[in-house]
């Protein structure tokens, strides 16, 4: 069944529509949806190594367009709309400690989460919460979702095929150690 999906998510990410649902995946984790955008950006960068730039620049813009809708949520939308979205994911206790850090490390904070698998949602919407000045969230999500989806597309352009092909032979493993990763994320993000 993995390979199942592998194949076919690689087949999708050759598709004419597939950089409109990077754009949409992108822009939908910054402030709702689960799925981090890396997971349609690997293999589309695996299957147009010339238009990796275009893709990670694609997934920057509405990463941070995203960020943005987030970050209105919290500013805006505290009670009526985040509460719920953190409390759904379980974040309630982990989220009033994450608004704490704001006070003493708002822009590090930023920049750190937007670099890992802690859904960066959780950044966007407290930035919000916490009214933390919107031009240094805005250029520090830009900075850090820049750095991260260049950095992704630079490292599968540059090392492309070893990659596909110890992927290819190891599926299982990889998979398992990029759900270990995102499983740690969450944890790191409760006990923060």
């Amino acid at each position: 069944m993995l390979r199942a999906v592998y194949d076919r998510t690689l087949r999708l990410s050759m598709h004419p529509k597939a950089p409109w649902w990077l754009g949409i995946i992108s822009f939908a984790e910054s402030s709702f949806f689960p799925i981090p955008p890396d997971a349609l950006l690997l293999p589309m960068v695996l299957a147009r190594p010339d238009k990796a730039y275009r893709m990670a620049a694609l997934c920057t813009a509405a990463s941070v367009a995203g960020g943005v809708l987030g970050y209105i949520i919290g500013f805006f939308l505290f009670d009526v709309a985040a509460r719920p979205i953190i409390e759904a994911y379980g974040y309630g206790a982990g989220f009033q400690r994450f608004q704490e850090l704001y006070g003493e490390w708002g822009l590090w904070v930023i920049l750190i989460k937007g670099l890992t698998p802690i859904p960066y949602k959780i950044v966007t919407i407290a930035s919000g919460a916490a009214h933390f000045d919107f031009v240094v969230f805005l250029l520090a999500s830009l900075a850090t979702r820049g750095a991260r989806f260049f950095l992704l597309a630079f490292l599968v352009r540059r090392y492309g095929p070893p990659i596909h092909g110890f992927v290819e032979k190891r599926l299982t493993l990889v998979t398992s150690v990029v759900a270990l990763g995102i499983v740690l994320g969450f944890v790191a993000l409760k006990l923060l």
